[in-house]
């Protein structure tokens, strides 16, 4: 295979996260990273596009300039509480004289799948196919090359609200990027954070970032369940804000830095100053007076997260346990608190790749994973989505119009 690129776009309430990964005789490497202070974000949703797009530009001019290339189109990660997901079946006649399995019949059977009743509000994001059944034989992963007359497929269809997707189309087309599909970030983050042993017994990947916290369900190998909880990093932040009296960019700087989420690991000996507000003195306080306001907080929000596996109406034990990352996981102590919390089998997933070695990259990089492998399966190579062109290319196609063959090209 051909050294190809393929480019990540990440829009999370704290950071707007571009990543290019290289393709070289199958093996990816990570070969640039751009990153901005996300504007125009509240809770993971856009509220002002055009200081997104101004986010957008940033993170993207910033990779731009570590690789020398010039980015025409991204792989876009979606998610949030307006997402769906819901089981269909399609079933088609084999097509070939000699009745060979084609990447041909795969199409027809997925597209058949997506011929369901949606509501006029919303969109097909994605199919996940399960499983393929050929004359009846069940439990078949890839079909292709299989002699059979009758193809179905078992998919989860993955669907969201119309006007999201438009209005975070919209954005990206106006930061003058093309899109080349959509990708629902629980799958992505998955393909890096998640053992197939870990999905086939059933696993819980919670996603903690600053806004927002995502909860999603595996088992047998597929996504069952998945929702987002109005809960993250900034929750701690404004604790600390409240509880030493300083300004919120204050209490995010000492989080970062002095933060530490279990009161038995803090360290007392650690001071630091704070100016408070609406005095002109600065006061001392140790990473232990920190522990009491972090550890609490976080606490709380574990004991949330495992309510609301419950409130999803998963009774089945998880014998994966839960796997968490996302930016918060990066503050030291947090595992051996989850771990009380979060009873039985907790650890942090972390990116294997040089440059993106930290929880918060899991998604970003998962989307270059999850876009390999898919334009692999189906086409035996990955489509170049970045160039040393000089110039941007323009965009004659209008984002209504192209939305409709988006996601023709993953299947």
């Amino acid at each position: 295979m051909s050294n190809d690129s393929i480019v990540s776009l990440d829009i999370g309430t704290s950071k707007v996260r571009v990543i290019i990964g290289e393709v070289n005789n199958g093996s990816l490497n990570i070969i640039g990273v751009g990153s901005a202070d996300s504007e125009g974000i509240k809770k993971g949703a856009i509220v002002d596009i055009d200081q997104t797009v101004q986010s957008i530009r940033k993170a993207v001019d910033h990779a731009e300039r570590m690789v020398g290339i010039t980015i025409d189109e991204v792989y876009v990660g979606i998610s949030g509480n307006h997402i769906d997901l819901q089981t269909s079946h399609g079933v088609v006649a084999v097509s070939s004289e000699d009745k060979e399995i084609s990447e041909l019949d795969i199409d027809r059977v997925i597209q058949a799948a997506k011929l369901i009743n949606l509501p006029p509000e919303r969109e097909i994001i994605d199919v996940v196919p399960k499983e393929y059944i050929v004359d009846g034989l069940s439990g078949i992963k890839d079909p292709r090359g299989m002699y059979g007359v009758r193809l179905e497929v078992e998919a989860t269809i993955v669907t969201g609200s119309k006007t999201i997707i438009h209005n975070l189309m919209r954005t990206i087309e106006r930061a003058e990027l093309r899109i080349a599909g959509f990708i629902l970030m629980p799958l992505a983050a998955s393909h890096i954070a998640l053992s197939k042993d870990e999905m086939n017994l059933g696993v819980a990947l919670v996603d903690i970032g600053k806004g927002t916290t995502t909860l999603s369900i595996f088992e047998q190998g597929s996504i069952v369940k998945t929702t987002e909880l109005p809960i993250g990093g900034e929750y701690i932040t404004n604790d600390i804000s409240i509880g030493l009296r300083t300004q919120t960019d204050i209490a995010e700087q000492v989080k970062l830095k002095y933060g530490i989420a279990s009161i038995e690991e803090s360290n007392n000996e650690i001071v630091f100053k704070v100016a408070r507000i609406g005095s002109n003195v600065e006061k001392e306080f140790n990473q232990e007076d920190l522990a009491h306001i972090i550890e609490p907080r976080l606490r709380e929000m574990f004991e949330i997260i495992q309510e609301e596996v419950h409130r999803l109406e998963y009774t089945k034990e998880l014998a994966g346990g839960f796997v968490l990352t996302g930016g918060v996981m990066g503050m030291n102590g947090i595992l051996s608190l989850a771990q009380e919390v979060l009873k039985p089998s907790v650890r942090i997933a972390i990116p294997d790749y040089i440059g993106v070695k930290d929880p918060s990259y899991t998604g970003g990089v998962g989307l270059i994973k999850y876009a390999t492998k898919m334009i692999k399966a189906n086409h035996g190579h990955v489509v170049k989505t970045a160039s040393s062109k000089p110039k941007r290319k323009s965009r004659s196609i209008s984002p209504f119009e192209r939305i409709k063959n988006w996601f023709s090209e993953f299947i």
